[in-house]
């Protein structure tokens, strides 16, 4: 039943919106110069407030159910969309001549029942001994301790001196990062600069990782161990994602009795192990006897799920331009249930991303309504996965359905909704933008010209406060890692990233369709709307006069 009225509920709303809405411009969002005419040919008074309300109270509506990658909810709205694009006249830019861009994603379910372990002809029974990740193998071979198994070259860190991992296993302690290092020593390319045990193995070559329990593994042992034992750590992940850094490795949790056995009779016991890791202090990579027998068998079944990016393209008027893109884009993902079992469990993800979603289906349709078309084409993409790690922007950027060397541009809306009021003392609320006010981040780090044209528009226009306390390569909330607009970035696309700010609703169930401000909304899509116009009429594509600072690469 539910999905039945999911589905009458968006034919209702396309209906409702199909109705010629009247939109009036008010007192506080009059332009300081442009022209009415030319407001009017473009189409921007079509981008309001009601307009905005109506689009993300259904798209953040516990119907979606917080729109986590993959499901039902974000399956619908990718739906409603496209939809909406097909009504307004757009050409899809999907796979097969659809408005989606198809995901295949791939979840291991674990069969702990089938799962088993050997050292030396001890048997071991999975979640008592040993707790593996999904990864479906049979494992034997020679070992070779390495400490943490991490490498971070910013430290002049690596656990694997001296060390040939190839076709073996490799045994490390605990996990997270190594003494002293924090997320922000994670500088320069991955795989390259800075690598993870697992990441390690799987670009060098070995069968699998077994980790040696720290204190923190064992106070989640029971709670993985229940949870490994229903299948239930089987997360999606994209499946071409998957071998690009190797083939998957298998993971294995030890218990305390099998590192034990593990190291016994060897150089160091496993007792001294822990104690030095505990202590900060790395021992030597060093091979495992070759007498040592280990072998482990890791059952689980393989399940396919799909989901989608959205895609759709706006041709543009001039014949040799049109070739060209100015891409626009936002994540309509969310994450999902987020707190079973209470009286509130979804997060709806209004302000992240609903308001981008919102923003970019708004402009799509004050594109289809405006009286004239831009020089260069448009590209719309919603991306999904977001969430997850980027999913949806990094699958566009290397798998492009149209040549990513013909993006001149682009404009990434990831949280515009929330405004801070005065008097607001909430220290959770201490970095959110005010009701004229937005973050804007990347727009002068690859073009001096985009920045110098980003703010030219906004001063000719609304002039709204554009903050740029995180444009900055240090900046340790690293934001600039954190949305889609990278993935574009990394590839030599100019972007320009807008952004609310982190608020006491960030991630919880409390960011609702209620508690967005409309208004600003309705200023800041309007901003971002008329920046697009003006880079695809530009005679040229903007300038990349800069290459990104290391640390962002």
């Amino acid at each position: 039943m539910r999905k039945l009225n999911t589905y009458f509920l968006i034919a209702l709303l396309t209906v409702c919106f199909a109705l010629p809405p009247i939109f009036a411009q008010r007192k506080d969002a009059k332009p300081r110069s442009n022209t009415a005419a030319l407001i009017t040919a473009r189409g921007v008074n079509t981008i309001a407030a009601a307009q905005l309300r109506n689009y993300l109270s259904f798209i953040a509506s516990d119907e979606m159910e917080g729109r986590d990658t993959p499901s039902r909810g974000l399956d619908t709205t990718a739906k409603f969309i496209a939809m909406n694009l097909e009504r307004w006249g757009f050409k899809p830019a999907g796979d097969d001549g659809s408005f989606f861009q198809r995901i295949v994603l791939r979840r291991d379910l674990l069969d702990g029942a089938h799962s088993s372990a050997e050292i030396n002809g001890q048997k071991f029974s999975f979640g008592e001994d040993f707790l593996p990740n999904p990864v479906p193998a049979t494992i034997t071979g020679p070992l070779v301790y390495a400490g943490h198994g991490w490498v971070v070259k910013s430290k002049s860190i690596d656990a694997y001196q001296g060390a040939d991992v190839k076709d073996k296993i490799v045994v490390i302690y605990g996990e997270g990062f190594p003494k002293g290092v924090t997320r922000a020593d994670l500088t320069g390319r991955m795989g390259e600069d800075w690598l993870s045990p697992v990441l390690y193995a799987q670009r060098h070559g070995a069968k699998a990782v077994l980790a040696i329990p720290d204190s923190a593994m064992l106070a989640r042992w029971e709670q993985t161990r229940q949870l490994r034992a229903t299948g239930g750590v089987g997360r999606p992940q994209v499946e071409k994602f998957m071998n690009q850094n190797g083939a998957p490795v298998p993971a294995i949790w030890l218990s305390t009795k099998m590192a034990d056995a593990l190291f016994q009779g060897e150089k160091y016991d496993a007792a001294t192990l822990i104690a030095r890791s505990k202590n900060g202090e790395q021992v030597e990579a060093f091979e495992l006897s070759a007498t040592k027998k280990v072998s482990f068998t890791i059952a689980a079944k393989t399940e396919r799920p799909l989901t989608q990016n959205v895609v759709a393209v706006w041709q543009g008027s001039d014949p040799v331009l049109k070739n060209e893109y100015v891409a626009v884009g936002a994540h309509y993902d969310h994450i999902g249930i987020c707190a079973p079992g209470t009286a509130d469990p979804i997060c709806n993800g209004a302000d992240d991303d609903g308001s981008g979603t919102t923003a970019v289906l708004a402009m799509a349709e004050a594109i289809s309504h405006a009286k004239e078309r831009p020089r260069r084409s448009v590209l719309f993409v919603w991306h999904c996965g977001e969430e997850k790690g980027l999913w949806g922007s990094r699958y566009f950027t290397d798998y492009p359905t149209i040549p990513l060397d013909h993006i001149v541009t682009q404009l990434n809306i990831d949280m515009i909704g929330r405004s801070k009021k005065d008097g607001d003392t909430n220290p959770r609320n201490r970095d959110l933008s005010g009701p004229n006010q937005i973050y804007v981040i990347g727009s002068k780090m690859m073009s001096t010209e985009l920045g110098e044209l980003s703010e030219a528009v906004n001063k000719s226009y609304l002039n709204l406060q554009y903050d740029y306390r995180y444009d900055d390569p240090g900046d340790p909330n690293r934001f600039f890692f954190r949305s889609d607009h990278f993935n574009y970035a990394r590839k030599g696309i100019p972007i320009i990233f807008f952004f609310d700010g982190v608020h006491e609703d960030y991630h919880r169930p409390g960011d609702e369709a209620q508690k967005i401000d409309y208004e600003k909304m309705e200023k800041v899509a309007r901003t971002i709307y008329l920046t697009l116009w003006e880079v695809a009429n530009r005679p040229h594509r903007p300038k990349v006069d800069k290459q990104l600072p290391p640390q962002l690469m």
